[in-house]
Order: structure tokens, then C-alpha cells, then sequence
């Protein structure tokens, strides 16, 4: 595989999918992440480009194609929560899930990744970004927010936890069939499904199975940089286990930046990184082209040269 870039960078900014993926093209990419902003319709037409060999779609974010109903700016990977206790709601994240990995199948991609929902809980991971923005990462309050946001978490995610792992066997067994696998994501808030100790749980109970893990650099580092976990733990835990990255920089706790903008070494990576890795830069706007192309070489020149020896 090369070095391929998410659709989340530039799908916002169209309805039509042939200029989504030209502008992509135009960067030098070959092979592209669908994300979760996609239409029925704009997904059938990425479908003919990849009939005509215009395009290779090696993975898709769920969910992919947008649940029905729901409009493009409301639909988040978490509307539907793969963790949630109600069965209603559960069901209708496995079930459009399932849609994702059909359209993954037809796509002749290899992956999907999820996020795998949520505790309801008060979301606090803000509070500690901006303490973090202030300078005060060392402070008292830092330190009893954070404390408040652990034990809590720690108190109710147990059912929470128990709904994901019973969705994630559903779709595993589907994706088995489809021949598709299933990437779990690093989590950027910290009430999300999977934690850290959370993705080792998982990763046991499906081990063998359609089930890895699917590193994200920013979201990993803001949990580093939040002091939920220590330095590279992440990608020392389940690097093995890793299918898939994301990569994207990070300033402070500011992610999804190119690759060459920000704080983040990606020669950390670099161990991990081989020629079956579904390695996606994954970079928003205000991320411009020209920052895009510097990052696809480096990360090339990173990544794939020790790879080839050179």
C-alpha cells in the first residue's frame, strides 16, 4: 500500500465526489480514505471511479454511507452509539455499521474504522484543554479535573463498555463474512469507548478475529499531552495489533493539523509502519495543499524508505 489521505480534509467543502477526489488526486494521492460525510449518491459515484481505475479506497470511516435521515453536518461517527444501553439506539449503530462495511465490501477496501461510542457522562475533556491552552498543565486544578473526569468515568462505564463489546461481536462475526476489517480507534475525549486499558480488552476478547487496532498520532498525543497515559504508551501497548493509523499533527492540543505543522516526531512511528499498514493522513482544513504534498514526502521518505532500504 502507499501513503493515502482521508476525504475529511476536502469533503465538506463539496456534494459532488468527482471534485473531492480530483482535488485529492491533484495532490499526488492514490489511494483514499472515504470519511463519514458521504452520501448514498456521492458514494456510488467514488463506486464508478473505482471501476474505472481512477481511484483505490482503501478504507472508510463509519459511518459510511450517512445513516438515513440525518443531514451531512449532523452526521458524527457517534450519533448512534455503539455502546449505548438502549437497544433501540444500539441497534441502529450496528445496522448502519453494517451498511459501512457492505459499502467497504463493494468498494474493495480492506478496512473500516470505528469509533466504538461513548459513557454518558459529562464530556470534561474540554475543561482540561483549556486549562492546558493557559499554561497550567501542572496545576491544581488541572490535577483535580482530571481526577474528577477518571473516577467518574471509572464509576459508570461499565454497561457502557459491556453494549460496545456486545456490538462489536455482531459486526465482527459480519465482517468476517465481507472479509473486511474492523479498525478501533484512538479516542480523542476521554468519556469515548475505547480507553486505554479498554482497546487491550477488546483486542483479547476478539484476538484472531476481523478486530485491530487503529492508531491515531493526535488523538494519542493529546492523551499524552492531558496526562491520561505515558509518552508513546498507546503504540507500545498495541502498535502489534495495528492495522491502521492516522496521521496527523498536533499544536498543543489543537489536532488534525498536516503532518508538517506541529509538535508531534513522526520518526516515533516509524517502528511500526510497514508496507500492509493502511497509513492515511487524515489533516483538516485550514490544512492547505501545498502543506499536504510537503507531508505526503515526508512521511513517504519517513515511513516506506527503511522499508525498501534505501
Amino acid at each position: 500500500m502507499t501513503l493515502g489521505i482521508s476525504t475529511s480534509w476536502n469533503a465538506a467543502l463539496h456534494t459532488d465526489s468527482n471534485k473531492i477526489i480530483q482535488e485529492v488526486k491533484d495532490l499526488g494521492f492514490e489511494e483514499v480514505e472515504l470519511s463519514f460525510n458521504f452520501t448514498s449518491s456521492m458514494v456510488e459515484t467514488v463506486r464508478k471511479l473505482v471501476e474505472k481505475n481512477q481511484i483505490k479506497v482503501v478504507s472508510l470511516h463509519n459511518f459510511c454511507p450517512i445513516p438515513d435521515g440525518l443531514k451531512r453536518e449532523e452526521a458524527l461517527p457517534d450519533f448512534f452509539s455503539l455502546a449505548s444501553p438502549d437497544e433501540t439506539t444500539r441497534q441502529k449503530a450496528v445496522s448502519f455499521t453494517q451498511k459501512t462495511i457492505d459499502t467497504a465490501a463493494s468498494l474493495n477496501a480492506h478496512a473500516v474504522v470505528l469509533h466504538c461510542g461513548r459513557v454518558d457522562i459529562p464530556s470534561r475533556t474540554g475543561e482540561l484543554i483549556a486549562l492546558y491552552a493557559q499554561g497550567l498543565k501542572n496545576s491544581l486544578s488541572f490535577s483535580r479535573i482530571r481526577g474528577e473526569i477518571t473516577a467518574e468515568r471509572s464509576r459508570n462505564a461499565k454497561p457502557y463498555f459491556e453494549s460496545s463489546l456486545k456490538s462489536l461481536d455482531t459486526l465482527n462475526s459480519y465482517a468476517r463474512v465481507k472479509n473486511i476489517l474492523l479498525g478501533i480507534e484512538t479516542r480523542f475525549y476521554y468519556r469515548e469507548i475505547p480507553s486505554l486499558d479498554e482497546i487491550g480488552i477488546i483486542l483479547e476478547t476478539f484476538e484472531g478475529s476481523q478486530i485491530h487496532y487503529w492508531h491515531d498520532t493526535g488523538h494519542a498525543q493529546l492523551m499524552e499531552n492531558l496526562g491520561f497515559c505515558a509518552r508513546d504508551e498507546y503504540i507500545n501497548r498495541y502498535g502489534g495489533s495495528m492495522i491502521g493509523v492516522h496521521a496527523h499533527n498536533i499544536i498543543g492540543c489543537r489536532d488534525h493539523q498536516a503532518p508538517v505543522n506541529g509538535e508531534f516526531d513522526f520518526k516515533r512511528m516509524a517502528p511500526y509502519i510497514n508496507n500492509e499498514t493502511i497509513a492515511i493522513i487524515e489533516a483538516h482544513q485550514p490544512a492547505s495543499g501545498d502543506e499536504l504534498r510537503k507531508s505526503k514526502e515526508y512521511l513517504e521518505r519517513l515511513w516506506y524508505e527503511k522499508n525498501t532500504g534505501a
